[in-house]
């Protein structure tokens, strides 16, 4: 747990996953993070907040870390979420770290879960 990057890493995963601040996550990520996840390529930290918030604040219950390694500026974190679609939705983030913020994130996850319940919910809601 020496590893500067897995400690901002850890950070910021706990804050909106356990704590549920988004803001105060936001305060590990640099203005200019890039981040690729399966939806394509996000530039800037309002782009990441815009990405990141509907699943913090509307589908996710709990998140339990599987796997955590880094060194002095690189982290991946590897964990499982439990949410409103998908009891079991595992993601895994590696990220660069400099200057204590968060520069860029490769965020990997299934869509699938998340497509099927937007299907559902449009043909219950038309």
């Amino acid at each position: 747990m020496t590893s500067p990057a897995l400690q901002i890493a850890l950070a910021h995963h706990r804050a909106w996953t356990t704590d549920k601040d988004l803001d105060l996550a936001m305060g590990y990520i640099a203005d200019d993070v890039v981040c690729d996840a399966p939806a394509g390529r996000l530039d800037g930290v309002r782009a990441y907040r815009d990405f990141l918030a509907p699943f913090a604040e509307r589908f996710l219950i709990r998140a339990e870390m599987i796997a955590a390694f880094g060194d002095d500026s690189t982290a991946v974190l590897m964990y499982d979420a439990e949410t409103i679609p998908a009891r079991s939705a595992p993601a895994a983030e590696c990220v660069t770290v400099r200057d204590g913020k968060i520069v860029y994130n490769r965020f990997v996850f299934d869509r699938t879960p998340f497509d099927e319940f937007r299907r559902r919910q449009a043909r219950a809601h038309p």
